[in-house]
């Protein structure tokens, strides 16, 4: 059985190959923007639907994985910024405070005719705490050009956001991007012979 990731994130891709998942890359090209959701949790779910069923069409016998992260602060989603002012603006906000990530993770097995044959969603939420960052602390990271590609303005895992977080309350994994634990006992629980397969 083939697996496919649809998306292109190299951080997701780094944590499927840290539990020496094999698979190949076939991000999807729907309009994430399009849409209305009633919560972070539906949204991000929604999301991963569609980008995984979107790539599983041009799949056959495969495992597809898709996900969604994003990141809010008082009900509000932040986006990635769109640009230096916009960034302080976001990192300001995030300073001395906490947030929560969610991630949203859609598994589905496509058959010899690129049918799915059955699938799953779940998410997985992070609450995250900065501690108090200074003028010159926003500056500098954003000089380095890193919150530019990212959602909230940060990443935890490879960069100098990572001196930023005070406290993870909940799957660290998660804010990197992809919820490993969920996604192994999601996996465990609904697709027990592919997680034989995959794993073991």
């Amino acid at each position: 059985m083939k697996t496919v990731l649809a998306s292109s994130s190299p951080r997701r891709a780094a944590l499927l190959k840290q539990v020496n998942l094999r698979f190949m890359i076939d991000p999807s090209d729907i309009d994430e923007n399009s849409g209305s959701h009633n919560s972070p949790s539906e949204m991000v779910q929604t999301l991963s639907s569609r980008k995984g069923r979107d790539v599983s069409s041009r799949h056959e016998n495969s495992l597809i994985i898709a996900a969604d992260t994003i990141v809010c602060l008082d009900d509000e989603i932040l986006g990635k910024p769109a640009d230096k002012q916009e960034a302080a603006i976001m990192l300001g906000r995030l300073s001395n405070n906490s947030h929560q990530v969610y991630t949203g993770v859609y598994v589905g097995r496509t058959n010899s005719e690129s049918k799915i044959i059955g699938d799953f969603t779940f998410f997985e939420r992070t609450n995250v705490t900065f501690s108090a960052l200074s003028d010159r602390e926003i500056d500098h990271y954003i000089d380095t050009g890193s919150p530019f590609d990212k959602a909230g303005g940060y990443g935890i895992q490879d960069d100098l956001g990572s001196l930023f977080v005070k406290k993870v309350e909940g799957d660290y994994y998660n804010v990197v991007g992809f919820p490993l634990n969920s996604f192994y006992q999601h996996l465990k629980k609904y697709m027990p012979r592919a997680q034989q397969s995959l794993f073991f």
